[in-house]
């Protein structure tokens, strides 16, 4: 880094992976392997890219940061499965790259992502429902604890009705925050999240069950018929409603929920507005 006059930027939340003993254990559980196209996003000087491209048959990494391309030519210079591209993720056709770069291969997600987007990039890959097997990433641990929580529970949010929606997640391991330059505020974890085959049954509209969702969770100390009432600008006559219609307490909390409840009460809800 000091070679190539690089400085770590806050805007971009860079909190490099410099424990040796991590990157091996993330590309073993995240599906690095013969067989494999894994996706990679945010590099840093290209510790985990490294551990990648020693197991996968293919890695393609995406880096925001154009001072990192000629840290990383020389950190991989050694490789010739893998492909850097200097671009934003969130502004990537991603099933494009896939079909592009993984043509024949099964293909994984791997990410030491800044937690500043953590989830609208968990979002965008689950929502694109791209061919990928398993994402995983490090997470800040409280962001970990969430996005893993089971239906039903007091961890639960908006978020996590998402997660459910399209995948199976656990936390892998936790990880110090002394194992990255400059060591962060706060503890990680490495989260991975299986992706379904098939989405829960009985969502004709998953616009708006996601917009029901959030509304739920946007005022978390009140019950399920005030928050998405006053969220979603829809009488509470009208919410009180569905949510018996659905056979729900009407005093009932949105962590309360499974995701079958949750459903049930969506649909009732659109019905009726």
């Amino acid at each position: 880094m000091e070679k190539h006059g690089f400085t770590f930027s806050k805007a971009l939340g860079q909190n490099f992976l410099v424990n040796p003993s991590v990157c091996p254990k993330i590309a073993e559980l995240g599906n690095a392997k013969k067989g494999f196209g894994v996706l990679e996003i945010g590099t840093g000087i290209g510790v985990l890219t490294n551990e990648l491209a020693k197991r996968a048959d293919k890695v393609a990494a995406i880096e925001i940061d154009k001072r990192l391309i000629p840290v990383l030519q020389e950190t991989l210079a050694e490789y010739d499965n893998v492909k850097i591209i200097n671009d934003d993720v969130m502004k990537v056709d991603l099933a494009e790259l896939i079909r592009t770069e993984f043509a024949g291969l099964d293909v994984a997600v791997c990410a030491n992502l800044p937690y500043y987007i953590t989830s609208p990039v968990i979002m965008t890959l689950l929502e694109q429902r791209l061919p990928i097997k398993t994402i995983t990433v490090m997470v800040q641990k409280e962001a970990g604890t969430r996005l893993c929580a089971k239906m039903g529970t007091r961890e639960m949010g908006a978020v996590t009705v998402a997660i459910n929606y399209f995948a199976n997640a656990r936390v892998l391991f936790n990880v110090s925050r002394g194992s990255f330059m400059p060591p962060p505020n706060v503890d990680s974890c490495v989260v991975q999240f299986e992706l379904r085959d098939k989405t829960p049954q009985g969502v004709s509209d998953e616009e708006f069950f996601f917009k029901v969702a959030r509304g739920a969770f946007s005022q978390r100390r009140k019950t399920l018929c005030n928050s998405v009432s006053s969220a979603l600008c829809i009488d509470k006559s009208i919410t009180a409603a569905a949510i018996e219609q659905a056979g729900l307490d009407p005093s009932v909390r949105p962590e309360k929920l499974s995701m079958q409840q949750l459903i049930s009460f969506s649909e009732n809800l659109k019905k009726l507005i």
